[in-house]
């Protein structure tokens, strides 16, 4: 009968040491998935992390509809600039991305855009004050894609925002800060031109 209980209570210690080493796992994986804790993490991050987990396993192939779905970037060809957008321009939006100014047009009318050019991991605008009039700029969301032309080029102070109103034609406008210039930023406005 000793034996018997011996052998029943090694079967379950196995039993719990493997449920403990999965569980490990599922927690090494939530970590790298930039999960760390539940608390400060929205459920739709938490949701949305986990579909593209599943997704991973489940599908090999992405169709051009889903790709068309998720794309929302910047293109400067003369400075070999390709940027994913996001919405948003709080310092943990532009870590990552070009930052999209919330109270702006996302399609038509006037888009501002915003990100870093020196002093962080990503500096995604550093080569702006590289652009001259009449360079292009692509611009691409679900919606489709828009292609500008630079027409102005001006430094502005960090509080005017007048530059990002509302405007009865197309336009995008790139605003970054400027080196050892606190209170101005560098102000670069496109004109939607049409593509034949």
């Amino acid at each position: 009968m000793f034996i018997i209980s011996l052998i029943i209570s090694i079967f379950v210690f196995s039993i719990f040491n493997l449920s403990i080493n999965k569980a490990n796992k599922i927690y090494e994986n939530l970590k790298n998935n930039n999960i760390n804790s539940i608390e400060g993490n929205n459920e739709n991050d938490y949701k949305e992390i986990m579909k593209k987990e599943n997704s991973k396993e489940t599908k090999s192939e992405v169709t051009k509809e889903e790709v068309k779905e998720d794309i929302w970037q910047i293109e400067i060809p003369k400075i070999s600039l390709v940027a994913p957008i996001s919405e948003g321009t709080t310092q943990e939006v532009m870590m990552e991305y070009v930052g999209h100014f919330e109270d702006t047009s996302v399609w038509n009318s006037n888009v501002g855009l915003a990100a870093h050019n020196r002093g962080y991991p990503i500096n995604y605008f550093d080569k702006l004050k590289e652009l001259k009039k009449g360079d292009k700029i692509v611009y691409r969301t679900k919606y489709g894609k828009k292609t500008y032309s630079v027409n102005m080029i001006t430094v502005i102070e960090d509080t005017d925002w007048s530059y990002l109103q509302k405007t009865k034609e197309n336009k995008i406008t790139l605003i970054t800060c400027i080196a050892n210039k606190p209170s101005q930023r560098l102000c670069v406005q496109g004109k939607e031109i049409k593509e034949e």
